[in-house]
């Protein structure tokens, strides 16, 4: 009997197979085609690139058609080149005060957030700036406390929705009946008139025929837009509102920038404050109200998203305008504002409802149907 070793079979070795490639989505395959083709059937206008600037081209539209009514409905009116230039200011200065409110709303809103309580903030840097002591220090006194307090109650929110784990509806509900409260007890329910020349001229002085409310709006809109297309804040924002959790993993401090985004939103307040007081050269408990409404209504007509993640700061500025110019329509044409109300309402549901409808998905489905027709 031999002792001879067996010897070991050699196992082939079995043959590399190609790395597979993942699956191609048909509508991307159809929309590489069209441009290898030379088509550009799908351009700008079409893609994922160009929502922004649809939402504000379509808004545009809006605003033309509502000069469109003027023209067809007061043709005497908007036939005098003086008056309508006159009327344009006057449009621009009404919606100077809320667009910078709403400013702020909007960076609370793309960040996922919501504030009911901005025009109780407005009110209550307005009433506190014009106390009989906080007058003495002057005008650079009364700015310098509107925008401490604005930028202190929103750190309040701010804080408590962070940090406190409170639901941003309902610290901000909250807020809104404390600030109004407050702004009463303040005021002792009464109108605080203001005495300073340099706060009341503001919003009657003019520059190069324009008026200065306009060029503060202008200011805060630039910045804005900056703000949060151009620095490291605006990014870390959308990245909050459109995903708390992956933009914590990739390390955002979401509590902190919260907190700064609430800020921020008492920033405008407070100079929404000043803005409002200069018109009304008084300041009372009342003030403001419902300017929550009109500022989360026009960054939706905007197009920024309540679920947060998306938004654009010229959008809403459109947004106000539009606003404004349907009041400025209803009054020079003797329209109730019960029915300017009414249409306000119906033009938020229709701006949800189209928010609802994704132009990139009925894309998709368009380019999907074309393969499947193909084949």
């Amino acid at each position: 009997m031999s002792d001879a070793t067996p010897t070991p079979t050699a196992t082939p070795e079995r043959p590399q197979l190609p790395a597979q490639s993942p699956p191609v989505d048909p509508a991307e395959t159809a929309v590489a085609s069209d441009k290898a083709a030379g088509t550009g059937r799908l351009s700008w206008w079409r893609g994922d690139g160009g929502d922004g600037a649809k939402r504000n081209l379509g808004l545009i539209g809006v605003l033309a058609a509502l000069i469109v009514v003027g023209a067809v409905t007061k043709p005497d009116l908007y036939g005098d080149p003086t008056w309508v230039w006159n009327n344009v200011l006057a449009i621009l200065q009404l919606a100077s005060v809320v667009g910078v409110v709403t400013v702020g709303m909007t960076f609370v809103i793309i960040g996922g957030g919501i504030d009911l309580s901005v025009g109780a903030i407005v009110a209550l840097a307005g009433v506190w700036c014009t106390t009989v002591a906080t007058q003495s220090y002057g005008a650079g006194g009364m700015i310098f406390t509107a925008l401490v307090v604005g930028i202190c109650v929103g750190l309040v929110n701010g804080v408590l929705i962070s940090y406190g784990r409170l639901v941003p509806f309902i610290a901000t509900l909250a807020m809104l009946v404390a600030a109004r409260g407050l702004a009463a007890s303040i005021s002792n329910k009464q109108t605080q008139v203001s005495s300073s020349t340099f706060i009341n001229d503001i919003a009657a002085r003019k520059v190069l025929g324009i008026p200065i409310l306009v060029y503060i709006l202008g200011a805060v809109v630039v910045a804005g837009w900056v703000l949060l297309n151009r620095t490291t804040f605006g990014r870390r924002t959308i990245a909050v509102g459109g995903n708390p959790e992956a933009a914590r993993l990739a390390g955002i401090n979401v509590r902190r920038h919260t907190m700064l985004l609430y800020a921020l939103s008492g920033l405008c307040c407070g100079i929404a404050a000043i803005m409002l007081t200069s018109q009304a050269t008084s300041a009372q408990a009342a003030m403001a109200n419902l300017y929550e409404l009109d500022a989360i209504a026009a960054a939706i007509i905007g197009g920024t998203l309540l679920s947060g993640g998306r938004g654009t700061i010229v959008g809403s500025l459109l947004g106000v305008i539009i606003f404004a110019t349907i009041t400025n329509l209803f009054a020079i044409n003797g329209l109730s504002i019960e029915a300017q109300n009414m249409v306000k309402g119906g033009i938020i549901v229709a701006a949800v409802l189209v928010q609802q409808f994704q132009f990139k998905s009925v894309t998709r489905l368009l380019a999907r149907n074309r393969v499947t027709t193909a084949t």
